[in-house]
Order: C-alpha cells, then sequence, then structure tokens
C-alpha cells in the first residue's frame, strides 16, 4: 500500500462534503498540474491518503482510501487530465496543521513541509505513521 495527500480548498470541496458521498466516493477531479495527475496514475486500490484543507485552514482533517483507479478527468475536454476516486474513512481526531508538521524534524522532507502548493503528493510510511500518531488515529 501506499500513502499520499489529496490537498483542496474547503470552501470548494471539503471533508464534510467528502464524507456525505459515502462508500462511492467522489473523482479528484480539477488537478491540472502533470506532476499531481502522474502521482495519481501511480495510485493502486486501496491506498490511503490524507485529506488537507489548505488556503486558511493548512490542516489534515481525515483519512481518504483510493477507491477507483486513475481515469479520464469528466471536468477536461482536452483528454489529457486523469484523476482517481476516494473515499472517506474516517475524520482524524486531532487534525494536524502544517505547522504542526514543520516543527517535527522527522517530517523536513516531506513534501507538504517543502513544496505545499502541490495538490496530489506522496507520503512515505515514516512520514504517515507520525502524522498518524499526531493525529490520533491508528
Amino acid at each position: 500500500m501506499a500513502y499520499w495527500l489529496f490537498k483542496s480548498e474547503p470552501n470548494t470541496w471539503g471533508w464534510d462534503q467528502q464524507v456525505a458521498k459515502g462508500e462511492a466516493g467522489e473523482q479528484w477531479d480539477g488537478v491540472r498540474n502533470y506532476q499531481a495527475r502522474n502521482n495519481m496514475q501511480k495510485m493502486a486500490l486501496g491506498d490511503r491518503g490524507f485529506f488537507y484543507h489548505s488556503i486558511k485552514e493548512k490542516r489534515i482533517v481525515g483519512i481518504v482510501e483510493v477507491c477507483a483507479l486513475a481515469h479520464p478527468d469528466s471536468t477536461d475536454d482536452t483528454g489529457k487530465w486523469h484523476c482517481v476516486d476516494i473515499k472517506a474513512v474516517k475524520a482524524v481526531k486531532t487534525p494536524v496543521t502544517l505547522e504542526d508538521c514543520k516543527a517535527h524534524p522527522e517530517l523536513s522532507k516531506m513534501i507538504l513541509v517543502n513544496n505545499s502548493r502541490l495538490s496530489v503528493q506522496p507520503v512515505s510510511e515514516d512520514e504517515w505513521t507520525i502524522i498518524c500518531q499526531l493525529a490520533g488515529v491508528s
């Protein structure tokens, strides 16, 4: 299993909206960055990810699971953009902020800490474990 982080502006698509989609999940559409698209193309069913509220909140608020492999993004007319579908697994007990991540030396190489603009990014197994501990989830 691989681990990821999905960023969204909560006023555009927030955790509560993701949860409301239930087991069917929702496509992670609208991504127009080649690196983020390529990350989604590497995902496997069952991969887990952090759901991150960007902009003002800058915090991890939940855990999601990839429930459909990369496929054409329905919001794209050019055919060059792809997305995966994700479903909510659980909310974190304690949201983990970007500042929390920056405060932990073990997370100093995390992409979120060094390139907070990338909307879909990999998370190492060690980073996943540390953040889950900070978030109060297993």
